[in-house]
Parts: structure tokens; C-alpha cells; sequence
């Protein structure tokens, strides 16, 4: 799909939404989900939107979910409170949703890659854990992504989590004389695992490839999972 650089939004009508990047942490006006990099803006109304949340497709389908068919959606359907099977996070705005099966997926995390490539070891989005989340230590519902070694999974929920936490400390922390030093600045994520993994160089190891991989899902699930965004969240492991 060709990407314009200028768009009319039907839940923003009143004025064009541009296309830009950015390197500060938004809230998705569409999805109410967190995002960086590639997005949809009106400077007027700070109004900001995914890319995948501002040129939905009307149906999709996941292979995770073969039987279904997903119709995008501007609010949750029905009057229950809807949760996205992938992240376990609350449905509060954008969302695709399968009548028949009751499934719901954010946007962002419809579009997320089958496999990622961290630099040493593919990683590869799976519908469930195999073995405990490196995060968690947990095998609770919801997507994660598993390295092609096998050495470990992570929760995609886990990743989100980890992220929501780091902007809300830094946030809260901040002082008024610092605020726009945090505006520009990607926060620190700090990851600490606790898998059943031992030995020294194993557990170095394996510290190194969940590096890798958080950072691409996290790119990921931001709504924009290229290359260049990796390398902009390069920094958000601080040891």
C-alpha cells in the first residue's frame, strides 16, 4: 500500500494529518496505544494517530487465527469490556474484531512480524509460550516472541509492560527544569531477567540476544517495525 504523505481521517476531519517522525513517545489517539517513530499528525489539535491505525485495512485476516475474519472497528464492539488476545491489554479504541470467534486484535499488534531478525537469532511470533517468559518467569496467555534457539520467549505483553513502566518513572520523576531534556530523549528500559537459565556465559549470552529482541518488539509493537526505529531504540537497555 502506498504511503501518502498527507491524509483526511474520518475521526479528524477538520484537518489534514501529515506524516512525520518522531523520537518522543505518543499516545495513539486511535488505538489509545503507546507509539514512536513513522505517525499520522495534526499540530493544531495534537492529534496523533499509528500508521497502521490511520490507513486501516476494512477486513483482515492472522494465520494464528485461521477461521477468522477481522473487521476493523473505530470503538469496541458490543458492551463488555474487550481485551486484545495478543497483548492481553485492555481494548479501548481502535480495534479489529472477529464477530464469529469474539477474538480482538489492537492494530499494531495485527501488523506484528512473523519474524524478526535481532542480528544473531531470528525470533519468531508464536501463540503461545513454549517455556516460561524470560520476563515473567510466567506461561500465561497471550503472544511471544521465541528465539530461534529456543533459549528463550518473551511475552509481548511483558515487552509493553517493561516499556509503560519506564516512561511512567521517568515521567513521574522528572522536575520542571528537566522536561524538555526527557521530551527528547528515548527513556531507559531497564530489563532484568529471570528465566531458569544457568551458567555464567549462557546467561551472557542469552542477556545479549533478549537485548537484541526487545528492542525489535518493541519496535514492533510501537507501529513501526523497521530497521531504522531498531537502531532508534537501541538505547532502551540500560544495565
Amino acid at each position: 500500500m502506498k504511503i501518502g504523505k498527507e491524509i483526511l481521517h474520518p475521526i479528524h476531519p477538520q484537518h489534514k494529518l501529515k506524516l512525520e517522525y518522531t523520537e518522543i513517545p505518543f499516545t495513539c489517539d486511535g488505538c489509545k496505544e503507546a507509539g514512536i517513530g513513522l505517525k499520522y499528525s495534526c499540530k493544531q489539535c495534537e492529534f496523533d494517530l499509528h500508521k497502521a491505525c490511520a490507513i486501516p485495512s476494512p477486513t483482515i485476516s492472522h494465520p494464528f487465527y485461521k477461521k477468522c475474519e477481522f473487521q476493523f472497528h473505530y470503538k469496541p464492539p458490543g458492551q463488555c469490556m474487550r481485551i486484545c488476545d495478543a497483548c492481553r491489554d485492555d481494548v479501548q479504541g481502535f480495534v479489529y474484531h472477529c464477530k464469529a470467534c469474539g477474538f480482538d486484535l489492537h492494530p499494531c499488534c495485527a501488523s506484528l512480524p512473523q519474524v524478526l531478525d535481532d542480528g544473531k537469532d531470528n525470533l519468531f511470533l508464536c501463540l503461545k509460550l513454549s517455556s516460561s517468559c524470560l520476563h515473567c518467569g510466567g506461561k500465561g496467555s497471550g503472544w511471544c516472541y521465541r528465539s530461534q534457539c529456543k533459549s528463550y520467549n518473551l511475552h509481548v505483553s511483558c515487552v509493553k509492560e517493561l516499556l509503560v513502566e519506564s516512561w511512567q518513572v521517568m515521567y513521574l520523576n522528572a522536575d520542571k527544569n528537566k522536561v524538555r531534556e526527557m521530551q527528547t530523549r528515548i527513556p531507559s528500559l531497564n530489563y532484568r531477567t529471570r528465566g531458569n537459565i544457568h551458567g555464567g556465559g549462557k546467561v551472557k549470552k542469552c542477556c545479549e540476544l533478549a537485548g537484541g529482541a526487545v528492542r525489535l518488539i518493541v519496535s514492533a509493537i510501537l507501529g513501526d517495525p523497521t530497521a531504522i526505529i531498531a537502531a532508534v531504540v537501541g538505547g532502551l537497555l540500560s544495565k
